[in-house]
């Protein structure tokens, strides 16, 4: 009985141990609260060296919030249908990626910046991921494989 309850007692230690290594620091959940006072239980993951993303439930939406370790807020995303997106984000997807189909798309909020959208874009095998402002211009990109390997199975 002694062995199962130190065997049982160090599991506990061990499940604790590893556990609190993966545990947002308190200035980041701290701001996490202050910012969504409402929001219960968001599942932390370590991004970075100094970043942590929590991602949550709010208003029946899928979001998720970036703090650095000091807890200052750097992201939050809003899943959104693809049909809620802007009209001129939507045109600005057709101008610049002409046959690709919306994968998902989400509502980006940043400090000092104005409501963004990002979308990641589908065509063949080719996967892009894209920012727009609500103008629907075009402020970043960013491919997930080599445009030049496609192009060479196109010849």
């Amino acid at each position: 009985m002694k062995y199962l309850t130190l065997l049982i007692l160090f599991n506990i230690g061990l499940w604790s141990a590893c556990n609190s290594q993966d545990s947002a620091p308190a200035s980041a959940v701290n701001a996490f609260k202050a910012k969504y006072p409402n929001v219960q239980n968001p599942k932390w993951e370590k991004e970075s060296a100094d970043e942590w993303e929590a991602e949550f439930k709010a208003d029946g939406r899928e979001m998720s919030a970036v703090f650095k370790s000091d807890g200052t807020w750097l992201e939050s995303e809003t899943e959104i249908k693809a049909e809620d997106l802007p009209k001129a984000v939507q045109e600005g997807i057709a101008t610049e990626f002409s046959g690709y189909e919306i994968e998902e798309a989400e509502a980006v909020e940043r400090p000092g910046m104005a409501l963004a959208y990002e979308v990641e874009l589908e065509k063949g095998e080719k996967t892009v991921e894209a920012l727009f402002d609500a103008d629907g211009a075009l402020i970043k990109k960013s491919a997930d494989d080599d445009e030049e390997d496609e192009e060479d199975d196109d010849h």
